[in-house]
């Protein structure tokens, strides 16, 4: 019992930052151009937590391959998830870019079932679609299509196989020296993605600084750290079922922070929401388990 709350704690915490990081980065963006902001979100995140880890004295891999995967890890996890989100937002809405990057948990069971050999039952599957569903409706229930449909997709595309990559590659790293890389390797290419793709903009005031300051560090490194140990210890698809928390947290700060109307959408879709992660974490008839899915139950 309380390993199922401490897990449930965990899960709030962490999609309540992500969710929460899209009002603060709404704000963020009148002082910066999308993807110098998120690129130095995490170049100063990967920054402070590499200082923190090398103070430790926490294990770094000593061969060149685990570097390559972790950098691997980074572009796609990172640098591929954020920038598609940010350059999809210059033709599709916050709300339309959301429902298409949140629909990776059902990418995770498809590629997991396919690239893994992960199995899921049905009632999982149906899960899946209904928290999808409860998101789409929580959203705003339109999608156009645009050329940031395409990139919102592939963002949801690009979380699915970093999600995948982790669990598959995560147990050969140290949990916070993975995080720390990772995210500077990631920030590091947004950087240079802003530096090539976009027109910088940059005003630096008390503001500007605590909106990065947050994004930073509760926002990405705590998030990160807390995300990648449940995606260690967990079946990944039923991990990533509880993302579909993040964007109901995501309506719930725009509304507390930029005083964004909540309506009847939000009430029906967060029903599905919790009704999907239920059905996805329907426990099994059989009393033989695999042990990933004994953790969560």
């Amino acid at each position: 019992m309380k390993k199922k709350l401490i897990f449930a704690l965990l899960v709030i915490i962490t999609t309540s930052l992500m969710g929460s990081s899209f009002a603060v980065a709404k704000i963020g963006l009148e002082y910066f151009s999308p993807l110098l902001l998120v690129g130095m979100r995490f170049t100063m995140a990967g920054m402070i937590m590499g200082t923190f880890v090398l103070l430790l004295k926490k294990k770094h891999p000593k061969k060149a391959s685990d570097w390559l995967r972790i950098a691997i890890v980074g572009a796609v996890q990172t640098a591929g998830v954020m920038g598609a989100i940010f350059l999809s937002l210059r033709t599709i809405t916050a709300g339309e870019s959301a429902i298409l990057t949140f629909t990776n948990p059902l990418l995770v069971v498809i590629f997991g079932t396919l690239l893994l050999r992960i199995r899921y039952r049905i009632v999982q599957w149906g899960g899946v679609l209904i928290g999808f569903f409860g998101v789409f409706i929580t959203m705003g229930s339109h999608v156009d299509l645009e050329v940031g449909t395409f990139l919102a997709f592939a963002s949801a595309v690009s979380w699915a196989i970093g999600t995948l990559l982790i669990k598959k590659w995560g147990l050969l790293f140290d949990i916070w020296v993975l995080t720390a890389y990772q995210m500077l390797f990631g920030g590091l290419i947004l950087l240079a993605g802003s530096a090539l793709l976009e027109d910088v903009r940059l005003v630096l005031n008390p503001t500007s600084v605590s909106i990065l300051l947050w994004l930073s560090i509760p926002a990405s490194i705590i998030q990160f750290a807390i995300w990648f140990s449940l995606l260690q210890n967990g079946n990944p698809g039923k991990v990533s079922a509880f993302l579909f928390l993040a964007p109901l947290f995501g309506v719930l700060s725009g509304w507390l922070i930029l005083d964004e109307k909540i309506g009847w959408s939000l009430v029906g879709g967060g029903a599905l929401i919790f009704s999907g992660i239920f059905l996805v974490n329907w426990p099994e008839k059989s009393p033989k388990q695999e042990p990933a899915l004994r953790i969560l139950r």
